[in-house]
């Protein structure tokens, strides 16, 4: 029996000893890498890149936009080929874009590090305009030397923009982003159209460096200074070099903008209150108006600069009595010499309006109106005057249901020069005889009136449907009025780049009108 014992044993450690090395030859299962773990920490979407602590999120849209009776996808027909209303005027224009952008977050021990890109590609057929010797081309988008779609350009016969590229650090905002002059809706209080006057703008970002202060129960300050060169310079105009009344093809009108180079920043401060009722923002920016020389070298001399100034308020009421999600926006303005603040970057023409129309004035051939807004004048010798605006801007949104909501929108602009500047360019009789005009005015004008102060104003609908979650088609009509304060008829030179014959003019008031039709697919 021992011996049988130990036989046993034996047997059964060999079958150990064996079985051991055949597991050992056998290949072991690797632990699952997780390549996309799944970030909770800053909402739905976004992910841990692998190997690190960030998360990121990608999204973006695919937009396509078709607009009747417009040159430019923005700003609807104020001036230009648009303006013009003849057959170098666009019936349509069509853009089709996809939007991207990148949003990544770190936590750390000063906070969330964030960083956010938002670009776009685009192909765009805006100012499509004939040449008047039949041929026609597209807007001037790529390179020098493949300037047109049809020729190259810059990224596959299209464009690319950089709206929103940013860091976001310890209550910090370094890089473009959205102005904090502006309020949260920018330039859409409830439309798609981005030609609304009445308020700040830079829907597309600014560069700037800003420090917001966070106080509790929504209450929050930011100080900034942004860049003004890209989007907040109306103009300094220097009269003693008159070029362009806002007419392409004339070269001895108004004035040139005679900006010197950059010196300061636009300095900005916002107070804003966040609550579940809405939102309640006040804004103010000074703006440095920094020209050069008036003329063409240093012993010509310059004026002083200028600091002009804007201040805004804006409301938002949510939750109203008339239904789930419906919203008021309402925001107010005045500028002083920082004249974008009011009539922004996209706004009719950025405030260089030239709209022509009919007439029953016997011997004129058609009308014309103007409104010219930039942010000072000057003369030789003279100190720089500035452009004083007043301006509002709102809207209604109501939903149907989930699917359905209609907005109603409105914006108003109120342009004014003071008296020293309206002599510069009306003259000492106020009847555009001695000014800077004159040079406009030729020779059989009949003026009643000579005043360069005029009123904007708009009044639009939009309707969007969602048949399913992410995917929008809008339809957004708008109206346009210019009250300008010319009065009488004008000698016109002419302009063959939009077909405009040298003749006799009557000044009058002219309306435009634009609509906008939008697919839109958000991921």
């Amino acid at each position: 029996m021992k011996m049988t014992k130990s036989l046993i044993l034996g047997s059964a450690a060999t079958l150990l000893a064996a079985s051991g090395a055949q597991a050992a030859d056998l290949p072991v299962k690797a632990k699952a890498v997780e390549y996309v773990k799944v970030c909770s920490l800053y909402g739905p979407g976004f992910y841990y890149i692998p190997g690190t602590d960030t998360c990121i999120k990608l999204s973006g849209y695919l937009r396509v936009d078709v607009l009747a009776n417009t040159n430019a996808d923005a700003t609807g027909n104020t001036a230009g080929a648009g303006g013009a209303n003849n057959r170098f005027t666009n019936g349509y224009t069509w853009r089709s874009r996809e939007g991207l952008n990148i949003d990544t977050r770190t936590a750390t021990e000063y906070g969330v590090v964030r960083t956010y890109l938002n670009s776009t590609f685009s192909w765009t057929t805006d100012s499509y305009a004939g040449q008047g010797n039949g041929t026609t081309v597209y807007s001037p988008i790529g390179t020098a030397s493949a300037p047109n779609n049809a020729s190259g350009g810059a990224v596959a016969a299209g464009t690319l923009g950089v709206y929103y590229a940013f860091i976001q650090f310890a209550g910090f905002t370094i890089g473009k982003a959205i102005s904090q002059f502006s309020a949260p809706w920018t330039g859409y209080p409830g439309n798609n159209f981005d030609g609304l006057v009445g308020g700040g703008g830079t829907s597309t970002g600014v560069n700037q460096f800003t420090y917001t202060a966070q106080f509790g129960n929504g209450v929050s300050v930011s100080l900034s200074a942004q860049d003004q060169t890209a989007y907040n310079q109306a103009g300094v105009v220097n009269l003693g070099a008159p070029v362009n009344f806002g007419v392409p093809g004339n070269t001895n009108v108004f004035g040139i903008s005679d900006y010197a180079g950059t010196i300061a920043p636009d300095l900005v401060v916002m107070l804003r209150l966040d609550q579940a009722w809405g939102l309640f923002q006040a804004s103010f920016a000074a703006h440095d108006n920094h020209a050069a020389y008036y003329g063409g070298t240093e012993l010509t001399g310059h004026p002083d600069d200028k600091w002009g100034w804007a201040g805004q308020l804006a409301l938002s009421i949510k939750n109203i009595p008339t239904g789930p999600g419906d919203t008021i926006n309402l925001q107010g303005v005045y500028t002083n010499g920082a004249t974008r603040y009011n009539i922004q970057e996209l706004a009719a023409q950025a405030g260089a309006n030239t709209i022509f129309g009919s007439t029953n004035v016997p011997g004129a051939y058609q009308s014309i109106g103007f409104g010219i807004a930039p942010d000072t004048v000057f003369i030789t010798g003279g100190q720089q005057q500035t452009i004083k605006t007043w301006g509002v801007r709102g809207a209604y949104v109501h939903n149907w249901s989930p699917n359905w909501n209609t907005s109603i929108y409105g914006a108003w602009a109120q342009v004014n020069y003071n008296s020293t500047a309206k002599g510069f360019l009306c003259g000492p009789a106020g009847n555009g005889v001695g000014g800077s005009l004159s040079n406009f005015f030729g020779p059989g004008s009949s003026l009643t009136s000579c005043n360069p102060d005029y009123n904007i104003a708009q009044l639009g609908t939009q309707t969007q449907w969602t048949p399913v979650k992410n995917l929008t088609f809008s339809a957004d009509f708008t109206y346009t009025h210019l009250d300008q304060n010319f009065a009488g008829t004008v000698t016109f030179p002419g302009s063959s780049t939009i077909g405009k014959p040298a003749a006799v003019y009557e000044l009058k008031d002219q309306n435009t009108y634009t609509m906008l039709l939008r697919a839109q697919r958000n991921w």
